[in-house]
């Protein structure tokens, strides 16, 4: 039984395909099974993979989009860790090595992320936030209401004990791009998570991802951040209650901006209002709160 499971997740990226399953060729850690599944490309890309003798192939009949796509690939691996890697994306030679140093020195880490760069689609690196956010990082601890405020681990950059899945369950597929996020999220409500501080892993940004589609996005957010709130009441044992407080205000004034965004401004008022009565020093929720009865484009406008 190899000690990690790569799943190589792949949908119509075959000019890039090379690239990424060299970077995990070169992994200085080799004790790796990789499980390329693809979701049903139509540009060479299941003809590639099908050349390559070191991978394992699994074709998906149809398309089943991202997160049933990785439940494929669990159901499928026999590794001690999961790694996540989308194709586009690219591993620097020590990534494996040294996640797996901190997972073995931290029995209560249940997932590592690293540091890393952005990349244009010629694999050359991109300073800023091209995607209107920095590469995510976490110090290592209990991470659970940090991913209150955003996704701060790339799925491509993950390697989390195959126990936290048997445990937490498989992705949930109802989610076109943040079933990741509900993953880590669940994940770190049972365990601490781990980072390892180097630019390790490069998240590629071309126009064809996932998170330039943002009506789609915001359909995810609304769910999450709906999925969000219960679970934040109970924590007082974890985390003191001023945090819990501002991060339940954070996540009501959220959900009031994509309950607006998604056309229905009585919701996000009453979202924004449930943040106001959490936090009444949160000025920002009293702003957008008034934007509401202004439409959706100037709302969208003013944020």
């Amino acid at each position: 039984m190899p000690r990690v499971s790569i799943l190589l997740t792949c949908f119509n990226h075959v000019k890039y395909l090379p690239a990424c399953l060299e970077g995990v060729r070169r992994q200085g850690f080799r004790d790796f099974e990789v499980l390329a599944i693809d979701d049903g490309s139509t540009d060479g890309s299941r003809e590639w993979l099908a050349e390559q003798a070191d991978i394992l192939c699994i074709f998906n009949e149809s398309n089943l989009g991202t997160y049933e796509t990785l439940n494929v690939g669990l159901k499928a691996a026999s590794g001690e860790f999961i790694a996540v890697l989308n194709d586009d994306d690219l591993w620097e030679p020590d990534k494996l090595v040294r996640q797996l140093d901190l997972l073995d020195s931290h029995p209560d880490v249940g997932l590592v992320h690293t540091g890393g760069t952005f990349i244009d689609g010629e694999g050359n690196r991109r300073d800023g936030n091209p995607l209107g956010f920095a590469f995510p990082r976490f110090q290592t601890g209990d991470i659970l209401l940090g991913l209150v405020y955003e996704n701060k681990i790339i799925a491509s950059a993950a390697l989390a004990r195959r126990e936290c899945f048997d445990k937490v369950g498989p992705f949930n597929s109802a989610y076109f791009g943040s079933g990741d996020w509900e993953m880590w999220f669940r994940i770190a409500e049972r365990y601490q998570v781990g980072f390892v501080d180097e630019p390790l892993t490069h998240y590629r940004v071309h126009g064809a991802n996932a998170s330039h589609k943002l009506e789609r996005i915001w359909k995810d957010d609304e769910r999450l951040r709906e999925w969000i709130a219960p679970r934040l009441d109970g924590l007082e044992s974890r985390f003191p209650a001023s945090d819990i407080r501002k991060a339940k205000a954070f996540n009501q004034a959220a959900l009031g901006t994509v309950k607006t965004l998604n056309g229905n401004a009585a919701a996000g008022r009453a979202a924004y209002a449930a943040s106001i009565r959490l936090d009444p020093a949160r000025w920002k929720s009293y702003a957008r709160y008034a934007a509401t009865f202004l439409g959706a484009k100037a709302f969208r406008k003013l944020l």
